[in-house]
């Protein structure tokens, strides 16, 4: 070795001790948790944060190195890791492990200065250290991502798509590290499922190195060697399951088993560090819980986009091309942004409009292919560098089939923002397996992501001008097909050049005392028709746009109840979307109302759009009909 990593080797050595020391106290203390698995990678995470460019004091320093460890159950590693280095005290993390109330949770959570992302579901970690990287390229930051990986989470399928685009992409600012001890919980990785890990990474073009994971010293040259390559670089680090307690090594029951009280006295005994157990316990004792936490991080970034002006479309025109528009415009006047405009796209930018984007402003189009799970988590890293990335896709893919990663973006208070296309029956003859008809159900489960569904071309084009400078989660639906222009009773376009969006609000199309249709989605022009012909026959009803059905202000339901009934019309099922949360309205303000709910029933069929909402009681003819009934 050219470079003398003696000394920094020797340092190494000692925290490392500590670390093993910390990770069997907290685990033997909580009796859970994973002591095999952070034992085995202790010298490479103590390794990497000794060499990193990183500050303690300043945990989101703007250009920071940043580590994703992708196997969220080596926390006890990471908090010792963490510790030791000052981001809190280390005494505090081994004592308050997984202990109610306190930030230090069983696997690691980006509340915790120093974590960059929730790990935990694995194969997910390296889709976010590329977005990391990625991102770093785009804002032309001197930035390194490591990703500290299992050898059993290699047989997950998202990580062959995070390696695909890494290497597309060149990303020679990233660095993968597999943690080769070769136990999983079941016992060999060889035998629960084999693969050659090294020639799977080679085959889809990264540089491999391989390293023995506990001789620090070449540890830290092989880091120094990785640093330098032109290409994306997967370290293979040969480690020992349990090292540094003879009864633990190479054993894969502790990749999930703590230690008895005697064995652990026995394990501290050997590694000759002095047992603290009862001072942590009393540690642990005297805790409590505060409702608010002080080490509470800020995620959302404050965004001053130029919002560009608002377009106005007169005639018949399909949500989707409003969107596209409006980005491409987005990106076109803030292309010289510190953080510009990202869309990612899955094969689809024709299908789902982005291709106005990537025309404006290629550098800012990232095409992903078909590889939906990596778009989706890579897409939630980027949008917590302070860039406003949005991604788009048909809504059976960006929501139904990657729900566990919007949920992990939202675990993480991540700013992504996901437009899909294609909901409900109105993607018409592709049938069943592609009609979206749970979107409204599936957000109501993330806690913080919104959801917006535009009515019709202009109030698209208001949603995404506004949305340009929101932070958080946000999910935009809508459908495929041409939609008439909403207009008001002088018959101007009612989502107007005026017209200012505000998440929450409901839109009163028309005015009426006989009983209120609330509709969101593609349906609202067939709900209009179909109220204006009543107010011809003298029957007047309040006709409500509902932009967002699962924040639905409480007096547009107190004032609906006292009209009478109230009937619900959505392209989606009847299960968990709109009408339901009128139901939940409707049975928490105690109020009485007949609730006519109209929707999908049924998993649809092939056919026109026109077909299936007439076989779905949608079509305009039918509501009239449903509404004179009900009058």
């Amino acid at each position: 070795m050219s470079k003398n990593y003696n000394e920094l080797a020797s340092i190494i050595s000692a925290q490392a001790l500590r670390a093993r020391s910390a990770i069997l106290h907290m685990t033997t203390l909580n009796g859970a948790g994973h002591p095999g698995g952070s034992m085995s990678s202790i010298d490479i995470l103590l390794s990497l944060y000794n060499t990193i460019k990183h500050d303690p004091q300043n945990p989101d320093m703007p250009d920071r190195d940043m580590v994703v460890v992708s196997m969220g159950h080596i926390s006890p590693a990471v908090y010792s890791t963490l510790g030791i280095m000052g981001y809190f005290p280390l005494d505090d993390a081994t004592a308050l492990y997984r202990v109610f109330g306190s930030m230090y949770e069983g696997h690691i959570e980006r509340d915790v200065p120093g974590v960059e992302w929730t790990t935990g579901n694995l194969g997910q970690g390296l889709s976010a250290g590329t977005g990391f990287a990625i991102a770093a390229k785009i804002k032309k930051t001197n930035q390194h991502v490591y990703v500290l990986m299992g050898d059993g989470e290699q047989q997950k399928g998202q990580i062959s798509e995070a390696r695909r685009f890494a290497a597309k992409y060149k990303l020679d600012n990233l660095i993968a590290i597999v943690d080769y001890n070769q136990l999983q919980i079941s016992g060999s990785i060889h035998d629960v499922m084999p693969q050659n890990i090294r020639k799977n990474w080679e085959s889809d073009g990264w540089l491999v190195m391989e390293v023995n994971g506990h001789d620090i010293q070449q540890v830290l040259h092989t880091l120094d060697h990785a640093r330098e390559a032109q290409e994306p670089v997967m370290i293979l680090a040969h480690t020992v399951m349990g090292k540094g307690v003879s009864f633990m090594e190479h054993n894969n029951k502790y990749h999930g088993s703590t230690l008895s009280i005697p064995q652990f006295e026995e394990a501290v005994k050997e590694l000759g560090i002095e047992n603290q157990i009862d001072l942590y316990r009393k540690i642990r004792n005297d805790f409590k819980p505060t409702p608010e936490p002080a080490h509470k991080r800020n995620f959302h970034p404050r965004y001053d986009y130029d919002p560009g002006k608002p377009m106005l479309y007169s005639n018949d025109s399909d949500c989707r091309s409003a969107w596209g528009n409006a980005l491409a415009d987005l990106a076109k006047i803030n292309s010289v942004a510190i953080n510009p405009i990202v869309a990612i796209d899955c094969d689809l930018a024709s299908s789902v409009k982005t291709d106005g984007l990537k025309a404006v402003t290629p550098s800012q189009f990232l095409q992903c292919g078909i590889m939906e799970h990596h778009a989706a988590v890579m897409g939630g890293a980027i949008s917590t560098t302070g860039i406003q990335c949005f991604w788009s896709d048909f809504g059976v893919f960006g929501i139904d089939e990657v729900y566990n990663m919007q949920r992990l973006n939202d675990i993480n208070h991540a700013n992504f923002k996901t437009v899909v296309t294609h909901v409900g029956m109105d993607v018409g003859q592709d049938g069943k397996t592609h009609q979206c008809i749970d979107y409204i159900s599936l957000a109501r489960n993330l806690f913080n992501t919104r959801l917006i569904c535009p009515a019709d071309a202009n109030h698209t084009d208001r949603i995404i001008r506004w949305l340009v400078n929101q932070p958080g989660n946000y999910l935009v639906t809508m459908g495929r097909s041409k939609l008439p222009i909403l207009k008001n009773t002088d018959n101007d376009a009612f989502y107007n050049e005026e017209y200012d969006f505000t998440f929450g609000a409901v839109d009163v199309l028309r005015v009426g005392n006989q009983g209120t249709v609330m509709v969101t989605g593609s349906p609202a022009g067939r709900a209009m028709k179909a109220i204006d012909a009543l107010r011809e026959e003298g029957i007047f009803i309040e006709l409500v746009y509902v932009s967002s059905p699962l924040s639905i202000p409480e007096p547009i339901v107190n004032e609906a109840a006292a009209k009478g009934f109230i009937m619900t019309i959505e392209d989606h099922s009847v299960n968990g979307g709109l009408g339901t949360s009128i139901a939940e309205a409707l049975a928490t303000g105690n109020l009485q109302a007949k609730l006519i709910k109209i929707g999908v029933t049924q998993y649809p069929v092939s056919g026109e759009s026109d077909e299936l909402y007439k076989w779905m009681g949608m079509d305009t003819a039918t509501i009239i009909k449903r509404i004179k009934a009900e009058i």
